[in-house]
């Protein structure tokens, strides 16, 4: 019975030991190093750890869409990122997202090499980096070479159009980065269990320094058309600081073209056909 017990008391203590790690991210007196213009420098590459890209919520492991790549294919359990660990979805919403999961490798946008959208962008697994002014803040991000702009302290500045990254205005609260992020088109998802929005997105990011090396993640997600409530998910991102560390381009379009265009390509059959009709044609009458 002790054995049996165990492991059981280790995911206890784990996520005990999370807890605390969480609460203590969040009160932390840290103060960051500043910028030319007097704020919190957070210049550097970062990256988020965990399985939030595969599933928000807390989730089991389960094999992945290709047997043939038996465990390097299969998705790993982890522990949500969600306050509450329960998106509060309507009921057309749920169940929109439990058919975008039951076929997410043939809907989801990422397998396709799009832009991932905000805030998933900050929790896939790859670096991305951030350049500040006092005028604006990039994140360039590793992915399909997607950026952001974050135009600053310019809280009228409208969006002239959707765009896959949204608009993003933001301004400092003390030691917090905040953004606000509207205007984005609908067909981004949020990980990759099929959790998605409408084009009434609007997410609110709060990035704090709260070591050297980490910043704690918080994104507000306010969506009246497909949530009952906003919600909030947090997680901490760390700085890269391996030696002659740097973004690696990783234009995956080349990868995603068979998805993409597949359905174009003729079969051997098809295309004799086509050929034999077109000699036919050019053949004098």
């Amino acid at each position: 019975m002790k054995i049996a017990f165990r492991p059981f008391l280790l995911i206890l203590g784990w996520q005990a030991s999370l807890s605390i790690h969480i609460v203590s991210a969040q009160s932390s007196d840290y103060l960051a190093p500043r910028d030319a213009w007097g704020n919190p420098n957070i210049n550097g590459i970062w990256q988020a750890m965990g399985t939030a890209h595969w599933d928000l919520e807390t989730h089991e492991s389960r094999a992945g869409p290709m047997w043939q790549l038996g465990a390097i294919g299969a998705i790993p359990g982890g522990v949500g990122v969600v306050e509450g660990d329960e998106i509060p979805y309507t009921t057309a919403g749920l169940a929109k997202k439990q058919e975008n999961q039951a076929n997410w490798l043939e809907l989801d946008p990422v397998v396709r090499c799009y832009m991932p959208g905000i805030p998933r962008a900050n929790y896939m697994p790859y670096p991305f980096q951030i350049f500040q002014t006092d005028q604006n803040i990039l994140f360039a991000y590793q992915f399909a070479s997607s950026t952001r702009n974050v135009f600053m302290n310019r809280p009228d500045y409208e969006a002239p159009i959707l765009t896959v990254m949204g608009h993003n205005l933001g301004h400092w609260e003390g030691e917090t980065l905040v953004i606000a992020t509207t205007d984005q088109y609908d067909w981004t998802w949020l990980d990759h269990s099929g959790n998605h929005h409408s084009e009434a997105l609007k997410v609110t990011e709060r990035l704090t320094p709260v070591g050297p090396n980490t910043i704690w993640y918080e994104a507000t997600i306010d969506d009246p058309d497909v949530y009952t409530r906003p919600w909030t998910i947090s997680l901490p991102l760390y700085r890269r600081i391996d030696r002659d560390m740097r973004l690696v381009e990783y234009k995956c379009q080349e990868y995603s073209e068979e998805i993409l265009y597949g359905y174009l390509r003729q079969d051997e059959e098809t295309a004799s056909a086509l050929e034999q009709k077109r000699q036919e044609q050019e053949q004098p009458q």
